[in-house]
Formats: structure tokens, sequence, C-alpha cells
């Protein structure tokens, strides 16, 4: 396949289109992917014109440093349905699949529409190492985001659903993030992360640091009858840490959950560190011997983009901000 001419647009120098409308290069953001070469290590960027593309994608490993950009949350929107109850398994159901490393997506919504009824019904599913989501949105119910496996940043993104609706076993930061928690089926309780590490020496986790976690417009007024929890333990070595932000009063005072009796209790890493906000009182917090409160710094750091995701030695080139540390 010959280079592909870079074209400008609202967003700057892009090697591809996507507009379904036909004024792009391609009418489907799979189409696009398609013609992306094989282990580059270019950035190759494809802007995709506001609009709702209902389609399943999938970035295959081969596919490196593939950049997408829309037009912004709400105006870019990647949407699908597959979900458990119609046939697939988690993993197959996600709208958006990404293995290949250093893939960036910028002002985009990724939506799974199947519904609350529909059980797990992925939006996002990332393995992609070194891979940054910035200003994007990721909705769904439960299982929304699937933060697979490698080192991955969050940044000022929107993430909304109900039950485990992030989870997976990446290495993640999530940081100035809006982390929803939306209605759930009756009788049925929310868990914001159900992080999935499965053995004491893998480096995994998810660090939620800067962001405000809170219900949805449409659980505000349902927070008493539907109950909204900060995690609960998927695998034995669960770890989940919550730094720095505002905990709305959605949250309930015990703050984590159990997965089943008393499963991971004693080998799970739940830690919280310097939140605020109604929901971040720790008087009513769980006593497992898994969870801690973090009072100093040195302890903190450990979850830092920095220490966790080593975030300084790859996020720079990406041109994505974060920040490093535990200080704004």
């Amino acid at each position: 396949m010959g280079k592909l001419l870079q074209s400008t647009s609202p967003v700057g120098t892009v090697d591809l289109i996507v507009a379904a409308d036909g004024t792009g290069n391609c009418t489907t953001v799979s189409e696009a992917i398609e013609k992306v070469q094989d282990k580059t290590e270019k950035r190759f960027v494809i802007y995709i014109k506001q609009g709702v593309y209902k389609e399943n994608v999938e970035i295959k490993k081969k596919k490196w440093n593939v950049m997408i950009i829309g037009d912004g949350i709400g105006k870019t929107v990647i949407s699908a349905n597959r979900n458990f109850i119609d046939g697939y398994t988690t993993f197959r159901s996600a709208t958006f699949a990404v293995s290949g490393k250093g893939f960036i997506a910028r002002d985009v919504t990724i939506e799974n529409t199947a519904g609350p009824s529909k059980h797990q019904a992925v939006a996002l599913r990332s393995d992609s190492d070194l891979s940054v989501y910035y200003r994007c949105a990721f909705r769904g119910y439960q299982d929304t985001l699937y933060a697979h496996s490698l080192r991955q940043l969050y940044r000022e993104c929107i993430i909304t659903g109900t039950i485990n609706f992030i989870f997976g076993n990446a290495a993640a930061v999530i940081q100035n993030s809006q982390i929803l928690a939306r209605l759930p089926l009756p009788n049925q309780k929310n868990t914001i992360t159900a992080q999935g590490r499965k053995d004491p020496n893998q480096n995994t986790g998810f660090s939620i640091q800067f962001c405000n976690l809170t219900a949805d417009s449409d659980l505000v007024n349902a927070v008493n009858q539907s109950y909204t929890y900060l995690g609960r333990p998927w695998k034995e070595f669960s770890r989940t840490i919550v730094m720095q932000s505002n905990l709305g009063s959605a949250i309930r005072p015990e703050g984590w959950l159990e997965w089943q009796g008393d499963f991971a209790l004693n080998t799970l890493y739940y830690a919280e560190f310097m939140n605020f906000g109604p929901g971040s009182g720790l008087a009513g917090r769980v006593k497992w011997p898994g969870y801690h409160t973090l009072n100093s710094s040195a302890q903190a750091v450990n979850f830092t983009v920095a220490q966790f995701i080593d975030g300084n030695l790859w996020l720079p080139s990406t041109g994505v901000k974060y920040t490093s540390g535990l200080m704004v």
C-alpha cells in the first residue's frame, strides 16, 4: 500500500478522514483502520467527523500507533449493542476494541446501547500498551470500560455505567474525569470498579485521581434505593486506589462491596487518600484486612502516573496533558 497523503482538517494534519456523509476518505471507522499499515512506528492519525457510526471496531495487535480524533464528546459517536444475553462473550461484546500498542483516542464517544437488562455489554476494551484516552466518553451499563491489560491513561473522560463498569487487569490511571453511576435494574448494586489482578507479582491496578465519582442524572433521585460502591474484588489480588477525588453522596458509607462472602478480602489492596465530598467519610468504611486509608504521600506516590505506569517515559510524546505526581 502506498503512502497515504496527509491532509489538513479542523484538528490539524491527518492521514485519513472518516465521514458518514461521504465527504472524507472513508465512510466507516473500520474501513479507515483497515488502511493502516501494520507495525508502523509513526503515528497514524484518523479524523472522524461528527456523526453516529453504528459499527463494532477492532484495532488488532499489529496496528501500532493509531490515533483517532473526533469532533468532541457527543458529536463523534461510535455506537453498537453487542451483549452477553444475545450470545457474545464479555470480551467480544466491545463496541470498540484495541490491542495495537500506542493507541490514542481524543474527542469521541464510544457507547454500548444494549441496556441494563442485557447484562455484560462493553463499550471500550483496551489491551493496548501505552494507550491514552483524552476527552472521551464511554457510556454503557454493566461492564462499560474493559481496561483489559497493560499501561493506560484516561484523562478528562466521562465514564458511565452500573455494575463493574470499570474492570479488567490493566495498569490504568484515570485522571480529571467524571465517573458517573447510572440507575441499575431493581435490586442491583452499582460497583464502579472490579479490578482483576490475579497474582501479587502483577504490577496492575486502577488508580483514580482528581476525579468526580458521583451519580448520573438518572440515579440522583434514587441513591437511597440503588446503592453505589467504589469497587469489589473480581479477582483475588484486586487493586484499586481512589485519591484526591470528589466522592458524591451516592457513594455508600462502607465504600466497598464484597464479591462473594470473604473472597479476596485478605488479599486485595484497596486504598483511599485525600478524598473529599459527601461520600468520602472514612468512619463507616469496610474493615477488611486488605483495605487501607493512606496517611502519607510516600504511600500514595506509588500510584501516580510517573510511578505506576512509567508515564514520564512515554506520555510526553503523545501531546496529552497529564499530572505526573500528587501535585496539580
